[in-house]
C-alpha cells in the first residue's frame, strides 16, 4: 500500500507540475497578445505592427523630419518631386507586355529596365537612374502613369531626405535607425512607446545636434495590404497617411548661403583638395558663409560603423606658421617687442636641430619683416621673452583654446546646447609638457609639436583681429522655424568669455597680415581679384614621409572686410608649398562672383 501511495503521489506532483507550467505558458501569451502587444521585450518590438506589416507593403512618401534650410531657404534636406513608385505586388501584372511597354515609353526608360527592377524587387521602390537620382516625372507623366492603373505601380510626390548631388553633407550630417541610441537620447519617450527599434535619430551634423528639434511628426506613408500569394486585399488594398500640422515639424535656418557653397566646393575640387577644408565667415557677425570638407561622403551610403563622416572644418590639425599671429599679437600687446626691433636670422638656431625654413637664413630684417616671411629664428627669438604660460594665454584670449561654435546656456530643456557637432577645442601645449622648456617652447613658436587649432577656430581668429580684438562665437543656425514661417528660437549673437586684446593690438596685426600678401610668403595673393591679407603656414605631419598640412588663413577685401576665410590642405606630399594659396585664391574668386551676382552684404563696420 505504501508502494501505491507513493506512486500516485508522484503521478500527482508530475500532472500538478505540467498544469502549472502549461498556465505560466497561458499567462505568457494572453501577456505578449493583449497587454504587451505594443511594447514585447527590451527591444521594443511592437507586435501588433509586426503582424501589420506581414500583409503590408509600404513606402515613405516622407520622413515627416524638419528640413533644413539655407539663409535664403533653399532646402538642403530634400525637396518635393514627382516619382515612379514601384510595389512587388505589380509582378503579377509582368505578362501583359503591353501595359509595361506603354509605361516605360510615358517615363522614358528601356521596358528591360522596368521589368528588371521588379523581378529583383523585394520591397517597395522608388525608381532610379544609374547615379542613384530618381527618375523625374512631369505632371503629364504622373496623370499618363496613374491612367494606367497597373496595380502596384503608382506615380506620386515624394521628398528625398538626401540628394547625391547636394552640396554642405559635412554640415548637415545624416541620419540613421539605432535603437540603443534611441533609448539613451529618448528614455521617456521609448517608455511610452512614443519612439521605438524603427525610429531614426540624428547621426551627424546639425541632424544630431538639433535631433530633437528636427524630429517632426508621424512619416506620410503610402501602404498597400496583400494577402498571402501577395495580391492586394479587397476593401484595404492601399493607404496613404499623412500628418497635418500647422507648425510642426520645426525646420532649421542656417547661416549658409547653398550657391556660394557650391561655388567653393567646385572650387576645392578644381584645385585638387583631397583631404582639407575651406571655412568662409561673415567677418562682421562671425557667422559661417560656407563650409567645405573634403573628402566627401554619400549620406545615403554612410558606414556608421567606419566612421566615415568627419567634418574636418571643426577638427584639429597642426598649424605651423598660422600660430605666428599668436605670437606676434602676444609680443605687440605686452610691448616685448616693436614692429621695427632688429633681428638676426643665419638659417640656425645652434641647438635642439631648429632652424629657418631659408637655408642660408634671412639675414637682419625687423619683426614685422620677420612675420612677413615667417621667419622662424626671429620668432623662437620672440616666444622665450613671452613666456610659454603667456602664450598660452594669448591663444586662449584669441578663442584658439575652447570651442567657438555657438552654445545656448539654456534652449528649452537642454542646458549648453552647441550647434557645432564633433566640435575639437584646439590646444597650445600637452598637459604633461613644461611651458619652461626652451626646446618645447620655441617648437611652439612656429606652430609644431603640440599645437592644434581647427580650420574654424582660425577663420574666428581673424574676425577677431578685425572687431578690434573681441572673439565671438561662430554661428551656423540663426533660427528654428516653424512650419508656418514663423520664428519659434533666434538665436542671437554671443561672444566668447575670454577677455581678447586690445584695439592698437588689432590694428597693428591688421597691418602685419597685409605686409605677408604685399612682400611677404602670400604675394601669390596678389593675383585675387581682392586685396587679400592674412598668414600662410606649412605644419609637419610627423608621418615620416615629408608630409606637410598646408595653411592660409586671412580676410578680404582689405579695406572694407567682409569675409574672414580659413583654408587648410591637408597630408600634402613634400616640396608642395602653394596648395592652400591657390585654394584661397580661387575661393576668393568664387566669392567675387557670388557676391555679383546676388545682393552684397553690407561691409564690416571696422575700427580703421
Amino acid at each position: 500500500m505504501d508502494l501505491e501511495r507513493r506512486v500516485k503521489r508522484r503521478h500527482f506532483l508530475v500532472l500538478l507540475f505540467m498544469t502549472l507550467v502549461w498556465a505560466g505558458l497561458l499567462v505568457r501569451l494572453w501577456w505578449i497578445q493583449l497587454w504587451a502587444s505594443h511594447r514585447f521585450s527590451k527591444h521594443g518590438i511592437d507586435l501588433v505592427k509586426n503582424a501589420v506589416k506581414q500583409r503590408q507593403q509600404s513606402i515613405v512618401l516622407n520622413s515627416g523630419r524638419g528640413d533644413i534650410l539655407d539663409r535664403n531657404g533653399y532646402p538642403f534636406t530634400g525637396e518635393e518631386q514627382l516619382a515612379l513608385l514601384l510595389f512587388p505586388l505589380a509582378r503579377s501584372s509582368l505578362q501583359d507586355n503591353g501595359v509595361w511597354k506603354r509605361l516605360a515609353e510615358i517615363v522614358q526608360v528601356p521596358e528591360t529596365m522596368l521589368t528588371d527592377v521588379m523581378t529583383k524587387a523585394k520591397a517597395p521602390i522608388m525608381l532610379r537612374q544609374t547615379d542613384g537620382r530618381l527618375v523625374p516625372l512631369s505632371e503629364r507623366q504622373a496623370d499618363q502613369v496613374n491612367a494606367l492603373g497597373i496595380p502596384g505601380v503608382l506615380a506620386l510626390k515624394v521628398t528625398e531626405r538626401y540628394r547625391t548631388d547636394e552640396v554642405a553633407k559635412h554640415v548637415i550630417g545624416y541620419i540613421h535607425r539605432n535603437p540603443d541610441l534611441v533609448r539613451k537620447l529618448y528614455p521617456d519617450e521609448w517608455a511610452e512607446g512614443k519612439m521605438n527599434a524603427d525610429s531614426t535619430v540624428g547621426a551627424s551634423g546639425l541632424e544630431r545636434s538639433f535631433d530633437r528639434f528636427l524630429q517632426g511628426v508621424e512619416p506620410s506613408v503610402l501602404s498597400y495590404y496583400v494577402d498571402g500569394e501577395g495580391k492586394p486585399l479587397k476593401g484595404l488594398d492601399i493607404r496613404y497617411t499623412r500628418q497635418e500640422n500647422e507648425y510642426y515639424p520645426l525646420s532649421l535656418v542656417t547661416t549658409l548661403d547653398a550657391d556660394l557653397q557650391r561655388r567653393l566646393e567646385r572650387s576645392a575640387d578644381s584645385a585638387g583638395m583631397q583631404e582639407g577644408a575651406i571655412v568662409v565667415l561673415d567677418a562682421e557677425h562671425a557667422d559661417v558663409l560656407a563650409m567645405v570638407s573634403r573628402p566627401q561622403y554619400d549620406q545615403t551610403k554612410v558606414d556608421v560603423q567606419q566612421g566615415a563622416w568627419r567634418n574636418r572644418a571643426v577638427k584639429q590639425y597642426t598649424p605651423g606658421s598660422v600660430f605666428k599671429t599668436v605670437v606676434a599679437t602676444a609680443a605687440l600687446a605686452e610691448g616685448l617687442v616693436s614692429p621695427t626691433e632688429r633681428f638676426v636670422c643665419r638659417g640656425s638656431y645652434g641647438k635642439y636641430g631648429f632652424s629657418c625654413w631659408k637655408r642660408d637664413g634671412h639675414g637682419a630684417l625687423t619683426m614685422e619683416e620677420a612675420f612677413a616671411q615667417s621667419c622662424n629664428i626671429t620668432f623662437a627669438e620672440i616666444a622665450k621673452r613671452i613666456g610659454g604660460d603667456k602664450l598660452e594665454d594669448y591663444a586662449r584670449r584669441l578663442g584658439l583654446s575652447s570651442p567657438v561654435g555657438h552654445v545656448t546656456p539654456h534652449l528649452f530643456k537642454l542646458d549648453g546646447f552647441r550647434q557645432m557637432d564633433g566640435e575639437e577645442q584646439g590646444r597650445v601645449f600637452a598637459e604633461s609638457v613644461s611651458r619652461q622648456d626652451e626646446g618645447v617652447l620655441i617648437q611652439t613658436a612656429i606652430g609644431q609639436r603640440d599645437v592644434r587649432i581647427t580650420p574654424l577656430q582660425a577663420a574666428n581668429l581673424m574676425v577677431t583681429i578685425l572687431r578690434g580684438g573681441q572673439p565671438g562665437q561662430v554661428r551656423l543656425v540663426s533660427e528654428i522655424a516653424y512650419r508656418n514661417g514663423q520664428t519659434f528660437y533666434r538665436f542671437p549673437e554671443h561672444r566668447l568669455p575670454e577677455s581678447g586684446i586690445d584695439y592698437v593690438t588689432a590694428k597693428k596685426m591688421r597691418r602685419l597680415l597685409r605686409l605677408v600678401v604685399t612682400e611677404g610668403t602670400g604675394r601669390l595673393l596678389l593675383q585675387a581679384p581682392w586685396p587679400v591679407a592674412g598668414k600662410s603656414g606649412t605644419a609637419q605631419t610627423g608621418a615620416g614621409d615629408g608630409s606637410n598640412h598646408l595653411w592660409f588663413v586671412g580676410y578680404t577685401p582689405v579695406d572694407t572686410p567682409r569675409y574672414a576665410i580659413a583654408v587648410v590642405a591637408a597630408n600634402q606630399p613634400a616640396g608642395e608649398s602653394t596648395k592652400a594659396m591657390e585654394i584661397f585664391r580661387r575661393a576668393v574668386e568664387a566669392i567675387a562672383e557670388w557676391q555679383a551676382q546676388s545682393s552684397p552684404l553690407r561691409a564690416g563696420s571696422f575700427p580703421e
